[in-house]
């Protein structure tokens, strides 16, 4: 059967494989959407950030620099720089509720998620999450067929977005944790996109206090 692709709607050429058995092309973009997306190679260490030839950037040594958060976010692994392209297209999902992009996004997520014990959503607030429909990284696991652990809960507040770098930085605790005992989990916090990495430090601080052994974070896009 003929198969659209999933952000432009564009058709998508059939094409076969062959290997020990034939195979359907899988593909849920169309050669100039996937084009749009620019994959990080050789980025920080610590936060996927582009253009860091493997060493540590900016953000993540002020990070370590200060006691409090020194540690307490392994690591963040980002599949994509947040160009234009990336812009728009996490626009169209958050923003304009076009679940079925979720498909596509985990389509290149599936091998860059190790094994964890425990895989965590970043929540919305209820006010956010009625506004959207649906919770964007929830999604994200739900389609990739991992297991989804709500553990955190978020208080309702102004959205990042609207705010400058420093005070995304310095911003108070959101995050509730439902649970008290998570000692010696290996917990990895799904999101789709790190900015400041702000967002997923106030989790996993939460995380750690409560006895998880490691927190790491995956988002799709790395701002």
């Amino acid at each position: 059967m003929p198969r659209d692709c999933l952000y432009c709607g564009g058709d998508l050429d059939e094409k076969m494989s062959w290997g020990a058995f034939f195979q359907r092309d899988t593909r849920l973009l169309c050669d100039e959407c996937d084009g749009g997306l620019l994959r990080i190679k050789d980025g920080c260490p610590g936060c996927s950030r582009t253009g860091m030839d493997g060493h540590l950037c900016s953000d993540c040594m002020e990070w370590n620099r200060k006691p409090e958060w020194n540690g307490v976010l392994e690591r963040n692994v980002s599949l994509f720089q947040y160009n234009e392209f990336m812009k728009e297209v996490l626009a169209r999902y958050k923003y304009r509720g076009d679940y079925v992009l979720a498909k596509a996004l985990v389509s290149f997520m599936q091998t860059a998620i190790p094994k964890a014990d425990l895989f965590v959503p970043i929540p919305l607030s209820p006010e956010r999450l009625y506004e959207r429909g649906f919770n964007q990284s929830k999604a994200l696991l739900t389609e990739a067929g991992l297991p989804c652990h709500d553990l955190l809960t978020r208080t309702h507040t102004e959205k990042q977005s609207k705010k400058t770098r420093r005070e995304r930085m310095t911003g108070a605790q959101v995050f509730r944790l439902s649970e008290t005992d998570l000692s010696g989990k290996k917990i990895f916090l799904i999101d789709d996109i790190y900015t400041t990495g702000t967002t997923l430090r106030h989790a996993a601080i939460l995380l750690k206090k409560a006895g998880a052994r490691e927190v790491s974070s995956f988002t799709i896009a790395r701002g």
